[in-house]
């Protein structure tokens, strides 16, 4: 692994333990020589994890989409700055350029990322580990949403170890580490289904 893509809300929360769980996760890429590859923003827990990762000369690569680029405040001493035409395509750039895919707490910009590249996961698209920082509880209610959503039948229960959760950055880039992707093609394709 030499990069990971951070998914992080463009606002701060309301707890300091989010901005914590953000400068420890980019010092751990540093003690780990990981680059990072995030939304590109100066704000919130991009920027947080943006100026810790510089602070620790870790390599930081922006991606924001134009129309962004002035709201969000795209961070202006970065390794790297793309900036590009949509979401869509940010999305694409940033998981070209990494190993793992790693979610701070966030809004429903930063959900619908972490789901989106696990679906892809969950696809065969790529092969590539999906974790979420679980900083004091938040995301919990995904655990058991997912859950919930395996119990009902909409989730087949093998895909619930395609996200990684732990409460540190350490025990995730572990995790990481010892991680294999499942044996392909994904069980729910067969040649009974259309």
């Amino acid at each position: 692994m030499s990069r990971v893509c951070v998914f992080a809300g463009s606002n701060a929360g309301g707890r300091p333990e989010y901005a914590a769980a953000a400068r420890a996760l980019a010092a751990e890429c540093a003690a780990r020589r990981l680059g990072i590859v995030y939304g590109g923003g100066s704000v919130g827990l991009m920027g947080v994890l943006a100026d810790a990762a510089l602070a620790a000369r870790v390599e930081i690569i922006g991606v924001i989409p134009r129309p962004l680029a002035t709201k969000e405040i795209a961070h202006p001493n970065l390794t790297e700055l793309h900036i590009v035409e949509s979401m869509h395509e940010r999305k694409a750039t940033m998981a070209s350029l990494v190993d793992a895919f790693i979610a701070l707490p966030g809004g429903l910009g930063t959900f619908e990322e972490a789901l989106e590249v696990l679906t892809w996961s969950q696809l065969g698209i790529h092969a590539k580990p999906v974790g979420v920082l679980n900083v004091e509880g938040y995301y919990d209610g995904l655990l058991r949403w997912l859950s919930h959503a395996a119990g009902e039948g909409f989730v087949r229960r093998e895909h619930l170890g395609l996200l990684l959760f732990a409460d540190a950055p350490g025990e995730l880039l572990d995790r990481f580490a010892a991680w294999t992707p499942p044996p392909g093609p994904r069980p729910w394709m067969n040649e009974n289904q259309t």
